[in-house]
């Protein structure tokens, strides 16, 4: 079937730069979101708000599309069930509620013999004081959280005293590695063996936020093919459809390990836009849309650096570009902290 009206879920500036890819392929995007102010708007064909258990809102929207595809995981599965059986939902929503539950995911990935840091489920604060061997670690809700939200960093046992937690909640507690890089892979699966991948993109966070990201990764051939070829059997055995992206760790002693899985497109495979002839964007939006796949072609190194927060600002003032610079700005109406706001692509 040929897709003209291509529904996301979401409207932040994942959503916007799918929409912009959207129309490059003359393909009309609506989007809907629970933001009024999601700044997706500014860059789709309609725009539809409501919240996400609307049924009438809901059915607005897939009253207006052919498919739909989603930028962030946090959507309730059912909602995204009961569209499936009315309208394609692309990835699936099974991808979904896999990947919506850290314990599960990391259960998925150690059964395809794919290495993750040592994980424990962790239902009340007992289960923590008989888990002293997986400190310092980091304690995750299960569910939700990203960009460091529902995460608490701890050293010792002592520090759970001084923490806030409702540990009806659910959670994951992971041991931390030695840690000495953080890369990621951004995978499009078209259909089964039929996939484009990008190179290795090293990654910089801070207030575990991501701040850089750059091609070429340092990184040795062996993490180079074993992270490439760790997220192609992730992407099959998902039978995924879109662009995914896998996180890793390295720590010192050079062993990779699986972090975290976006089914979605990833804020470090922006430079894609740039460095790449077809970005992770267009790829997603040709791979749901059953459209042809172009074989990748790297056009130059690159680097991106999230500007967070008030760091908008001067290039919002007509800051002088370098002809090797590109500014993309949300367009999002209030700058916060720690909100991204925009970023800037240098091919180097």
């Amino acid at each position: 079937m040929s897709i003209k009206n291509l529904g996301i879920i979401g409207g932040g500036q994942l959503g916007s730069l799918l929409a912009v890819a959207a129309q490059k392929l003359n393909i009309n995007t609506i989007i809907y979101c629970d933001d009024v102010d999601a700044p997706a708007q500014n860059f789709c064909n309609k725009f539809i708000h409501g919240k996400y258990d609307d049924k009438i809102k809901m059915q607005e929207f897939i009253n207006e599309i052919d498919l739909i595809t989603y930028e962030f995981e946090n959507i309730p599965y059912e909602t995204l069930n009961e569209m499936n059986k009315v309208k394609p939902v692309l990835p699936k929503p099974s991808v979904n509620r896999l990947i919506q539950h850290r314990i599960a995911e990391k259960d998925f990935v150690n059964k395809l013999n794919i290495r993750t840091t040592r994980y424990a489920s962790i239902e009340s604060k007992s289960d923590m004081e008989q888990l002293g061997d997986f400190l310092p670690g980091i304690l995750k809700t299960t569910t939700m959280g990203y960009d460091g939200k529902g995460q608490y960093p701890i050293k010792k046992i002592e520090d759970i005293n001084n923490l806030n937690i409702d540990f009806s909640k659910g959670y994951i507690l992971e041991k931390l590695v030695k840690l000495k890089k953080e890369i990621s892979v951004i995978i499009t699966r078209f259909e089964n063996n039929s996939y484009e991948i990008y190179e290795p993109i090293e990654n910089t966070h801070e207030d575990q936020i991501l701040k850089h990201s750059i091609i070429p990764a340092q990184i040795n051939k062996k993490i180079f093919d074993e992270s490439k070829d760790w997220s192609i059997r992730i992407a099959e055995e998902l039978k995924y459809i879109g662009t995914l992206c896998v996180e890793f760790f390295i720590d010192r002693n050079e062993n990779l390990y699986v972090n975290e899985i976006a089914p979605r497109v990833h804020n470090s495979g922006h430079l894609t836009i740039n460095a790449f002839n077809i970005s992770q964007f267009e790829n997603h939006v040709r791979a749901v849309c059953s459209l042809e796949k172009i074989p990748l072609k790297k056009i130059s190194n690159a680097k991106m650096v999230n500007l967070i927060g008030n760091q908008i600002k001067p290039y919002r003032e007509n800051f002088k570009l370098n002809e090797n610079e590109f500014f993309f700005d949300y367009q999002k109406k209030e700058i916060k902290d720690k909100r991204k706001m925009g970023h800037i692509t240098t091919l180097i």
